[in-house]
């Protein structure tokens, strides 16, 4: 299996991941998502670069693409960007809801507990 093979998978299980985030509770702040996937590409060229030119890491050259980004091979960056998309998924799917959105009976007799107390100062 190449790669790349590997990659799609990941990539196809983050793209399914992502679909069913937005259609049952929201897309991404996508700007926000675009400025980290930028930030943490550029870390992992720098920091790939250096673990290969170390010997730290290397590649069967018949399973890479043959495209290099200095001599991090290209399918590297694929496990960047699947993570920069999957956690806001993952975050926006399993997270809670906002309590602000919610009435409660005790979140509003706590705040007027607090501006009652505030108020006898």
């Amino acid at each position: 299996m190449t790669y790349w093979a590997l990659n799609a998978i990941f990539l196809g299980v983050v793209a399914i991941l992502i679909l069913v985030s937005v259609v049952r509770r929201r897309a991404p702040r996508w700007p926000a998502v675009a400025l980290t996937m930028a930030v943490l590409l550029v870390m992992t060229a720098v920091f790939d670069n250096v673990m290969i030119g170390i010997g730290l890491v290397a590649y069967e050259p018949t399973l890479i693409s043959g495209a290099f980004i200095g001599i991090a091979p290209l399918e590297d960056f694929a496990y960047a960007i699947a993570a920069v998309l999957a956690l806001p998924a993952l975050w926006t799917l399993l997270g809670r809801t906002d309590s602000r959105h919610i009435d409660l009976p005790e979140a509003h007799e706590a705040r007027y507990d607090v501006t009652e107390r505030e108020a006898g100062r």
